[in-house]
């Protein structure tokens, strides 16, 4: 196996056949016309719109109806814009499909390329070891040659806690790859194949015997994370004593020496049939607290190095720590494009696989399965330059992570080039010496590392802004959705993780729409127009936050005075115009849900927490931004809990909305709710005392649309008494600063 000048790796046997049957097809999708000329007559719509709104901006001649003009346009100018980096995605949506099948009669399985598998994980409090286990194992299993598989986990929370359960893996893995290959298993997370119910195997001693060792194994992890330390009844051998002994008192997660332990060697371990295992290695890279180890991207750079120095294969998968895999086959599905001859030149850096989230409930409260982000622009942009990078499920040539297709970013040693083969064994002292210095905290100074190589830093979403810099070096990618779901991982079963988790996200967005390389003018130049407007989307997204908080407050408030600041029934015209953007645009994104196999429900929940989101995450993350921005402040990271919480989940799957916390992050939220209520209520009472309201029909309208929106919001505010009610605190201050912002808006108005 040789690298291809452009990254791409070639095999001898790699080469066109005559009348063989093909590894993938390509269809574009139909839809793609009707969207194109919606969005010409759209666009005929929006170009009223902003003639309407000059108008009605020469047309004020006191300050405040200047700036009361001047915030609906800002907003309509801020929501066309977004509804214009959409539409990039659906200018040409494809749909692939790929048939690993064909795959060895191009390609002899013994000539398959390496893989190196990077699994991320950062604390065992937030994300349970056993969880990791399972993900582990799920990827150890795989339909691919033992001696061309290994498996990287990093343990950036520097945990023996972590690490003990990766031994107790170690162990576990003997009988369960053996296990899966002798009944050849699906479902080769442990966790997953025991709790599903469609396996009938009561009556098979065998299966019992290994779900007695997954059980027995799961439980010393737990007690072990429980009680905060590998204590000696767990500890077997003199050899687990050496690798424990390494957390001495001196030994924090923030400052710590690198860690690398092999668990699994490929030459010497076997299962228990004799089969050849996986490499399985654990790293905690070198922490001290002053260097900057940012954060997951440093994490994937350092798995990066020490890989190289330790196998060094061609292609790359990483992989979120609770993202099991759902398909032995996945690998496979990744070959068929990554060693297709006719794609050669085709500049391909990676393959992006969508994530799926199990445990969702039935109507997606909060939006968890994001439709949008994973599944409908993904083969939009897959029919440009192909999709971003999710962070997780993506199949990486090595190459593509050292500069662009012609421009080759050379690393400082021979050893971390993608062209380096590894010639001795991954525990020589000579490989592990080079593999803890690659590890170490200071190693990065004055290099081109997460600038020009490897996975970029300057962003807490290290994922979109990999994909991005990937893409503007030159390099394309491709969506491999095949039918049979290839990754499954949580999605947050509360609110305010959910929120907190889109507010960091946010930011991390931002952190790159406002740099110099910000996708509307350095994309755009780079990538074409369309990628960079894609891009856009998903980097503007917190300046959501601007009209829906505009929209959310400053009708309902003038509706409350009496004032009527949006067209009139009486103005046919006009009053259509708002009536066509607003339906057409909720329209096409119905019809994107329902043609992506998604349903009404789901897609009401998913514009419904848009709204909460645009009150409360990307609100809070663009001022965070902006304020942290200001003072020159360190922005935090901070992961996202995959713990369950019983009550929590229950009232979850029955699609009761969880708020618990006192958040300042839901007063936004509330207030809103308050406001749009007062106002709709005051609206109806002036229509059954027959006063003349056409002039606020559109008012009471939105009102009346919100309020439906919130109905979570007030029955969390009056109907419950459980624990994931509103706080009464949250109440209390949104009830008073709403009070304070109708009273200072009306004093306004009536000037």
């Amino acid at each position: 196996m040789e690298l291809h000048p452009r990254g791409r790796t070639s095999t001898t046997t790699a080469t066109p056949i005559h009348g063989s049957p093909p590894l993938h097809t390509l269809k574009p999708l139909r839809r793609a016309a009707f969207y194109r000329l919606f969005a010409l007559v759209y666009m005929c719509g929006l170009i009223a719109l902003f003639f309407h709104h000059t108008q009605n901006l020469f047309h004020s001649k006191t300050l405040f109806s200047i700036s009361l003009s001047f915030s609906l346009l800002l907003s309509d100018l801020i929501l066309t814009f977004m509804w214009a980096t959409t539409q990039a995605s659906r200018m040409n949506p494809v749909r692939r499909r790929e048939f690993p099948e064909n795959l060895e009669q191009l390609v002899k399985k013994k000539e398959f390329p390496s893989l190196d598998v990077f699994i991320c994980t950062a604390d065992p409090y937030k994300e349970p070891p056993i969880t990791v286990v399972n993900t582990v194992l799920s990827v150890l299993s795989y339909d691919y040659p033992a001696e061309k598989l290994s498996v990287y986990v990093s343990d950036d929370g520097g945990s023996s806690l972590t690490l003990f359960a990766f031994v107790e893996a170690s162990k576990f893995a003997k009988h369960w790859l053996a296990f899966c290959r002798e009944n050849d298993l699906v479902d080769r997370s442990p966790e997953e194949y025991f709790r599903a119910s469609n396996h009938d195997w009561s009556h098979s001693s065998e299966t019992n015997k290994i779900k007695m060792m997954f059980e027995s194994m799961k439980s010393k992890v737990e007690n072990v994370v429980e009680s905060g330390v590998v204590s000696d009844e767990y500890i077997t051998t003199d050899g687990e004593r050496l690798i424990f002994d390494k957390w001495t008192d001196g030994f924090t997660r923030h400052d710590h020496p690198a860690v690398i332990q092999v668990l699994l060697e490929n030459d010497k371990d076997k299962d228990i049939t004799g089969h050849s295992m996986p490499n399985l290695i654990y790293l905690s890279r070198e922490k001290r607290r002053t260097s900057h180890h940012h954060f997951k991207a440093g994490a994937l750079n350092a798995l990066l190095r020490v890989s190289a120095t330790m196998t060094n294969a061609p292609m790359v998968l990483t992989n979120d720590c609770d993202m099991y895999s759902n398909d032995p086959q996945t690998p496979l599905r990744a070959l068929c494009y990554l060693l297709d001859p006719r794609m050669i030149d085709s500049q391909l850096g990676f393959i992006q696989f969508p994530q799926r989230f199990k445990g969702i409930n039935k109507d997606d409260i909060y939006g968890c399965e994001h439709k949008r982000l994973y599944h409908i622009n993904m083969i939009g942009m897959d029919g440009l330059r192909g999709p971003n990078f999710l962070g997780s499920g993506g199949f990486f040539f090595r190459r593509a992570l050292f500069g662009g297709p012609s421009t080759f970013v050379s690393p400082e040693i021979s050893e971390l080039c993608p062209t380096h083969v590894v010639d001795k064994p991954i525990q020589s002292q000579e490989i592990l010496a080079l593999a803890h210095h690659v590890a170490g905290s200071n190693y990065e100074n004055n290099t081109n590392w997460g600038s020009k190589m490897g996975f970029r830093y300057g962003s807490l979403a290290e994922d979109y802004n990999t994909g991005y810099k990937l893409h503007c070096e030159g390099w394309k990618s491709i969506v491999c959705n095949p039918r049979r779901v290839s990754f499954y991982g949580d999605a947050p079963i509360s609110l305010i993780d959910s929120l907190n988790q889109n507010k960091r996200w946010a930011i991390g967005l931002l952190e790159v729409a406002f740099s110099k390389y910000s996708p509307i003018t350095y994309g755009a130049r780079a990538m074409g127009p369309l990628m960079g407007l894609a891009y856009s989307q998903y980097g503007f997204w917190s300046i959501w936050s601007i009209p829906i908080t505009t929209y959310a407050f400053l009708p309902q408030l003038a509706l409350l005075n009496g004032v009527s600041i949006l067209p009139k029934v009486s103005e046919p015209y006009w009053f259509f115009v708002y009536v066509f953007l607003c339906l057409g645009g909720y329209g096409q994104d119905l019809i994107d849900f329902i043609l992506e196999g998604s349903t009404v429900y789901r897609w009401w929940s998913d514009q419904r927490i848009w709204i909460i989101r645009g009150l409360s995450s990307y609100m809070f993350g663009l001022i965070e931004f902006l304020s942290r921005h200001i003072v020159s402040s360190t922005i935090n990271f901070n992961v996202t809990s995959k713990v369950v919480d019983d009550e929590q989940s229950k009232r979850y799957d029955q699609g009761i909305f969880e708020f618990g916390v006192a958040s300042p992050i839901f007063v936004p939220i509330v207030m809103a709710a308050m406001i749009n209520f007062a106002a709709f209520a005051h609206g109806l009472v002036q229509v059954l005392r027959w006063r003349d309201m056409e002039g606020l029909v559109m008012q009471m309208f939105l009102s009346g649309f919100l309020m439906l929106n919130c109905w979570p919001i007030y029955e969390a505010m009056v109907l419950r008494s459980d624990k994931g009610k509103i706080h009464s605190k949250v109440t209390a201050i949104a009830a008073i600063m709403a009070f304070a912002l109708y009273a200072s808006t009306s004093l306004i108005f009536k000037e």
